[in-house]
């Protein structure tokens, strides 16, 4: 006699790849709040917030501290941040691929699918190769610039402070964290060269992104790279210029900044500082809390541009800025096709960059219309930690500490979404189906 099959039951599929993402990020951010908030990581009575908020912005590499690092951690918290601070500027999953190929374990589809979104790819082809060449130029990187640091911090801290104020400040820097031991960050070396070289050429060599190095490396050769790194290296370029000629020019006698400062070249070197670490860094030699507001609109402009793809830095990215540009010159000219170095680009990079650039404006504009309720102060400045946070920058000009709880929980949550990716909060929440009617075309008048 035949039975008569069952059904199967459906079973528990894996969540879509961004929604996994999420949850190791907000796992790692827990676990280190936990362990910041122990009484072996920290020398005061830190509260469980400022646990979380530290861990959080260690996590989105951002630098925005309510405590001060130097004085609140232990040698041990310290070193917890340091470790944040490297998985979340490299990629956790980056690290679980290197695990695992230590361990021998294959790395499966939907590792590798994961592994795509964190490191915000397209394809799925040599993304292993990929994470082995992240982690060889990240510690190579990091091990030199600690090596160059040492020239200024051990004279001035001893032998074993100094070493480790050169690592900690090597690995913040390179990883766009922004995070510093000194209570005024790195105001103390305005007019240093060794700090103003070194620091800089860690957070611009972390922001670039990984495969523009790795381009480089290979390739060693302008007219062979790839359209990407081009785009990348003459976009961060005309950045850095445009920054460093328009902050020594608003502020050059503003006695609350450049103006206080004495020589012609300590302006230059600390409107260098000022025009590169708003790429996502953090770390500044000046305080923003007395630059102009028209200087602060500005750097909140370079703070929403970010870095590069594939690298330590937040932000909409530099290539993004690029293909807007792009798209808009082509609109005037009635061109139907994006044109750069000889190469091509179609639709799909104009409506990735138009979605990427509408969420991040309408996320930052949220988080202020929020943060502004929640708390009564300058408007200027709460923009200013609203977009810092969503740029994972970590520069303030002082209303951070201020926060309530809400207001500390938007600037959280700016954070996290700004790491993330607001292209990855999309296909999140998005819910991806084939269209089964298609509609006739309709007009829209459009300006």
């Amino acid at each position: 006699m035949k039975t008569v099959p069952s059904k199967k039951r459906k079973g528990w599929k894996l969540p879509p790849p961004p929604a996994v993402l999420v949850f190791i990020y907000l796992a790692v951010i827990v676990i280190g709040a936990l362990v910041l908030w122990s009484p072996l990581s920290n020398t005061t009575d830190l509260s469980l917030s400022d646990a979380f908020f530290t861990s959080t912005s260690a996590v989105t590499v951002t630098g925005l501290a309510v405590v001060d690092t130097g004085t609140t951690f232990t040698l041990f918290g310290q070193a917890v941040l340091i470790i944040l601070i490297q998985l979340g500027g490299l990629g956790l999953m980056t690290f679980a691929v290197l695990v695992f190929s230590a361990l021998g374990i294959p790395v499966g589809m939907p590792q590798r699918i994961i592994l795509r979104e964190d490191l915000n790819q397209s394809s799925l082809n040599n993304l292993t190769a990929l994470v082995r060449v992240i982690l060889k130029i990240a510690l190579l990187i990091e091990l030199i610039g600690a090596a160059l640091l040492c020239v200024v911090f051990v004279p001035e801290y001893g032998w074993v402070n100094g070493i480790w104020q050169a690592v900690f400040h090597s690995v913040s820097a390179f990883n766009n964290a922004g995070f510093g031991l000194s209570p005024d960050n790195l105001i103390r070396w305005v007019s240093d060269p060794v700090i103003n070289i070194v620091i800089p050429a860690l957070f611009i060599l972390g922001g670039i992104g990984f495969i523009v190095l790795a381009d480089i490396w290979n390739k060693r050769n302008w007219q062979t790279l790839s359209l990407h790194s081009k785009l990348m290296l003459v976009g961060t370029l005309v950045l850095i210029l445009w920054a460093w000629l328009t902050f020594a020019l608003l502020e050059w006698n503003n006695p609350g900044t450049l103006g206080q400062l004495g020589s012609t070249s300590s302006r230059l070197w600390a409107s260098w500082f000022q025009a590169v670490s708003p790429r996502t860094a953090g770390f500044n030699t000046i305080d923003y809390g007395n630059v102009h507001e028209s200087t602060a609109l500005m750097t909140m402009t370079l703070m929403l541009v970010g870095g590069g793809s594939t690298s330590t830095a937040g932000g909409i990215k530099v290539t993004t800025l690029i293909v807007l540009i792009l798209a808009t010159i082509a609109f005037f000219r009635r061109s139907k096709t994006l044109h750069a170095f000889g190469r091509s680009m179609g639709s799909e990079e104009v409506f990735k960059v138009m979605a990427l650039t509408t969420m991040s404006i309408l996320l930052v504009l949220f988080g202020i219309f929020i943060i502004s309720i929640s708390h009564d102060g300058e408007f200027i400045d709460l923009a200013f930690e609203v977009t810092s946070a969503f740029g994972t920058v970590g520069l303030s000009r002082g209303a951070t500490t201020e926060l309530d709880t809400i207001g500390r929980t938007v600037i959280m949550l700016m954070m996290f979404l700004g790491r993330v990716g607001p292209l990855t909060l999309g296909f999140f929440l998005a819910t991806r189906s084939v269209p089964r009617v298609r509609y006739p075309e309709g007009k829209v008048y459009l300006g």
